[in-house]
């Protein structure tokens, strides 16, 4: 497993509930694995854990094996590509200089960038599909296209897994499949990928494994047809609904209106 989260707990100071409580996750490579849940479930704190970015209160996780305490960020990097939830642009940096930024873990302090660096940028901007982009000042791109930009620059780590958390929060349908594509397109080539998403008819569609938190707990965790049931998914959420297959099997959840049949 290239990411594994044991039984972890966090509780932010201040609080007098855990953010997450008790949560097992696990992460192989080939291997798309959605977190999904209502809106202060625990998505993000569960990824902040997995990563090192919060303390716990109570369990482990582990990146190939090793307890992330045991891990410099430089060595986690090239290991573990993440890309969060928002991020606006800064510099009018191109997208070529933006992808290069996902080198660093490989560069020492001020070192210019190599040959196979470079490489490495290439072919991730090839794997994301912004190898057209290349010389477009990242202010100039759409929200498709910076996001596509945002994953070629973890790529460009070459990591073993990426972590997204709702990679997609802003995106209008078009944008959102086509990212949702990419990241099973980099899974079926070997990557191992965790995604947050809201979205839980996308996850259902892509997702070899899903896990539903609520309130910091694990609500339900398998296949997408096993977590979503019309039973679960109506108590977590607090709404009714319907679920119904789509032609490949996997479950497609339907919010009902007030009167609806079931």
């Amino acid at each position: 497993m290239i990411l594994t989260a044991d039984r972890v707990s966090v509780r932010y100071p201040g609080s007098h509930v855990s953010a997450i409580d008790g949560v097992s996750l696990s992460l192989a490579r080939g291997e798309l694995v959605a977190v999904v849940g209502p809106n202060g479930s625990g998505k993000t704190s569960l990824l902040n854990a997995l990563l090192g970015v919060v303390p716990l209160s109570a369990g482990n996780t582990r990146v190939n094996g090793r307890l992330i305490d045991e891990w410099r960020r430089a060595d986690l990097a090239r290991v573990v590509g993440v890309v969060t939830q928002r991020e606006e642009p800064v510099f009018s940096l191109t997208v070529r200089d933006t992808v290069l930024l996902g080198r660093y873990p490989h560069l020492g302090p001020l070192a210019p960038p190599r040959p196979r660096d470079w490489a490495a940028v290439d072919r991730a901007m090839q794997q994301a599909d912004v190898a057209s982009l290349a010389t477009r000042r990242i202010d100039t791109l759409s929200g498709g296209e910076w996001q596509r930009t945002r994953v070629a620059r973890a790529l460009a780590q070459e990591p073993e897994a990426l972590v997204l958390d709702e990679p997609t929060i802003t995106l209008d349908v078009r944008h959102e499949m086509e990212v949702f594509e990419l990241i099973r397109g980099l899974v079926a080539g070997g990557l191992g990928a965790l995604v947050v998403t809201h979205h839980l008819n996308l996850a259902a569609r892509y997702a070899d494994r899903m896990l539903l938190l609520e309130r910091g707990n694990v609500a339900a965790e398998g296949r997408p047809s096993s977590v979503l049931t019309e039973a679960v998914v109506t108590r977590v959420f607090g709404w009714p609904v319907a679920v119904t297959p789509w032609s490949d099997g996997s479950p497609q959840v339907v919010p009902l209106r007030p009167g609806d049949p079931r």
